[in-house]
């Protein structure tokens, strides 16, 4: 099958998973069709999916993030020893482990085509992440406390593992409380990635951007809880600061240097 082969295959047994969108039709534009696909991702609650269907959607999303350009930790320069600085998009590196900035139900983002690494992270790692999210979180029996931090597969990702944790949302004034959280969420991914013997992990920017963390202040609790934990434990994990916005490089570079 041809990539708009499996686009359409993709979109039309997802419509029919929905009665309400049975009738839906399909767009010709190839670039429409792409958003309708990652909208239907989005809103598809965890369920039982043929073995077919995810036979297409795995051969979809690894061409798609093929042609989107992977990088390996390999051909990044170190910003420190140990410890690297990196803008791109998190779903297309190959690395040890990715860090999620999730929700309390730990089931990805289900608002259609919204721009959070929540959102992009589950939608290139495919169906099967809800399912292995929503199969922790049902034996856990509660949403995800502040500062934790959960494990699963990277299923389509480049990388090996997605750690999901939880960062505190700032209503108002900072307070100390938040930061102590913030720090709580780069320990516990670390600690998560120790106990699973991860030789590298990389960090989106928890807690800014939708969950309002001044990004310069959460970009200094990032680099001190880090370096503390590797002087700590002498754990020689390697750690990838991953950025996008131009603020958060610069705010890293400083830091960094």
């Amino acid at each position: 099958m041809t990539q708009d082969e499996r686009r359409n295959y993709l979109i039309r047994a997802l419509l029919a998973e929905d009665t309400r969108y049975r009738n839906m039709e399909i767009p010709s534009d190839m670039q429409q069709q792409k958003q309708l696909l990652r909208a239907l991702l989005n809103v598809r609650m965890p369920k039982p999916v043929s073995a077919e269907f995810l036979e297409i959607q795995d051969a979809y999303l690894q061409e798609e993030t093929r042609r989107k350009g992977i990088t390996d930790l390999s051909d990044l320069t170190p910003a420190q020893e140990g410890i690297y600085l990196w803008r791109g998009d998190i779903t297309t590196l190959r690395c040890g482990a990715i860090v999620n900035a999730a929700n309390s139900q730990m089931l990805g983002c289900f608002c259609p085509n919204h721009g959070c690494i929540d959102n992009v992270i589950h939608t290139y790692a495919g169906v099967q992440l809800r399912a292995a999210c929503a199969e922790l979180m049902e034996r856990q029996g509660h949403e995800e406390e502040t500062g934790l931090a959960k494990i699963t597969p990277a299923f389509n990702l480049p990388c090996d593992y997605v750690i999901h944790t939880v960062g505190p949302i700032v209503s108002g004034r900072l307070t100390e409380s938040d930061r102590e959280l913030l720090a709580s969420c780069y320990r516990s991914c670390l600690e998560l990635a120790g106990q699973n013997r991860i030789k590298s992990i990389a960090f989106c920017c928890i807690s800014t951007g939708e969950f309002h963390f001044p990004n310069d202040q959460a970009a200094r609790i990032a680099v001190y809880t880090i370096q503390e934990y590797k002087q700590q434990t002498h754990n020689e994990i390697e750690v990838i600061f991953n950025v996008f916005k131009d603020i958060d490089l610069q705010i890293y570079r400083n830091l960094l240097r």
